[in-house]
């Protein structure tokens, strides 16, 4: 069975002078660290060298194993867009809970069927 990696989108901001900004050792628990970009990486005007770069370092990505959602948000949402094509929509991603101090595994299937447990509100229905 292939070892788990938590594939950390970003280096955490201030990693190059040994002081980073926050501390992510917690996700260790859930498999081994794979950065895939430096700290000060940007979605500017061609974002294309970008999406070659991401996709490559996700290649070997499967189901078991987690997306740790640092940096530029834009970044983040391309990570995640990559991932999802790769894995027909079921990916796993760690969240930070602040009051608990810790990360939690969030199981993502966007094609998963299911009841919707909250009534749409009228004013979602088009032509009410």
């Amino acid at each position: 069975m292939k070892e788990k990696i938590v594939y950390v989108i970003q280096e955490i901001p201030g990693t190059k002078e040994g002081r980073p900004k926050i501390n992510i050792l917690g996700a260790a628990e859930y498999g081994t660290f794979k950065f895939l970009l430096p700290e000060l990486s940007q979605i500017i005007f061609s974002p294309g060298p970008l999406i070659f770069k991401l996709t490559k370092n996700l290649k070997e990505f499967t189901t078991e194993d987690y997306l740790l959602l640092t940096g530029d948000p834009a970044i983040i949402g391309v990570a995640c867009s990559i991932v999802s094509n790769m894995t027909n929509g079921k990916y796993k991603l760690l969240k930070w809970d602040k009051q608990e101090r810790k990360y939690y595994p969030i199981e993502i299937n966007l094609y998963e069927k299911g009841k919707i447990e909250e009534d749409t509100p009228d004013w979602m229905i088009p032509n009410r």
